[in-house]
């Protein structure tokens, strides 16, 4: 009796899927355009223009709300209670609400495009556009699951910090909260409370992808986004890396300007123009984030051995191939069907 040799394992790299993700928005060049007008141009001239517009906001004089901060007994207490224009609120609700939903309509909406894409299948716009609708309930209901994990953890690590005090101040030592000891012993807890969302994050890469592509919802698409990225967490976290780099830099060139007052800048051509350039680059790196993590859900998939049936269907009698680079020579992961 034999036994089948274990294959070699695959390897990728992030370039691969870069490219791959590139050549089907160039393939669907008008498609991919017609959807970020739709849903992530909004969102990047949001992210450009809402320091000014925070700063018209947050200069209103009326109405204000009060807030009582008399139960708070801190060396921190202030003297009088700081007052919140209710213009100031409500955009800030209106602003959290809209990005909310039109974040959701382009992950379904482009997720379901490229998805399509990469099988060479025609895309619609109508379709995209139902698809973005039909999975926005349940990229809600994840989102709402990934949330309530990430505030517990927060919530768990609190807990411990607040103990942590207490059991100091009944130990009978002074806790200066001016010292350098209890900054450095916050930062502690804030990098600690990071490090975790972080990977928290490359494990739950293909979450939304999974309620796209596999209509599923809540805490199954962040199982299911575990399993795939074994094994490929060094993939993972190089791409959020990478974007995360790349729009911290936008980020920093919006910001660059914070400090003069909007009324001012809204007449000046210069600003205009800054707006539009950051508008238009946020854009794209969401548009290239998508393309990206849905081409590597495909990869991983592949990988781990769970597209040759869906190839077989979709391509029967056809003969498909998945680019791959081990890193020394490039290769190609073929099926072929007889």
């Amino acid at each position: 009796m034999t036994t089948r040799p274990t294959p070699p394992p695959v390897h990728i790299d992030l370039w691969p899927i870069l490219s791959e993700s590139k050549r089907i928005i160039n393939a669907h060049s008008r498609h991919f355009l017609a959807l970020s007008v739709l849903f992530l141009l909004p969102l990047s001239f949001s992210f450009s223009a809402f320091p000014f517009i925070n700063q018209l906001f947050s200069q209103s004089s009326t109405p204000t709300i009060e807030t009582h901060l008399s139960f708070l007994h801190t060396p921190f207490q202030l003297q009088k209670p700081p007052t919140i224009p209710i213009n100031y609120l409500l955009f800030t609700l209106l602003y959290t609400l809209f990005i909310f939903i039109f974040s959701l309509f382009a992950t379904g909406s482009i997720t379901y495009s490229v998805f399509h894409g990469f099988y060479g299948r025609p895309v619609k716009l109508l379709s995209a556009i139902k698809s973005a609708f039909t999975s926005f309930f349940p990229l809600v209901s994840t989102c709402l699951v990934t949330e309530l994990i990430i505030s517990g953890i927060l919530l768990i690590l609190a807990l411990i910090f607040l103990g942590l005090l207490q059991l100091t101040q009944l130990l009978g030592f002074h806790v200066d909260y001016t010292s350098p000891y209890f900054i450095s012993l916050c930062l502690v807890f804030v990098i600690t409370f990071l490090f975790i969302v972080l990977y928290l994050q490359v494990k739950w890469v293909f979450a939304y992808v999974v309620v796209v592509v596999e209509s599923s919802w809540g805490l199954e698409p962040l199982k299911r986004s575990k399993n795939l990225v074994h094994g490929l967490k060094r993939i993972a976290f190089s791409m959020l890396l990478f974007y995360g780099f790349f729009s911290g830099i936008l980020i920093w060139v919006s910001a660059a300007d914070w400090g003069y007052a909007a009324a001012d800048k809204w007449k000046s051509w210069a600003f205009v123009i800054h707006i539009v350039s950051t508008s238009t680059l946020f854009m794209l790196i969401m548009l290239s984030y998508l393309a990206a993590t849905t081409v590597f859900y495909m990869y991983s998939k592949a990988i781990h051995g769970e597209l040759a049936g869906e190839i077989a269907e979709e391509f029967a009698r056809e003969y498909v191939s998945l680019p791959f680079d081990d890193g020394k020579v490039p290769h190609v992961v073929s099926v072929v069907y007889g």
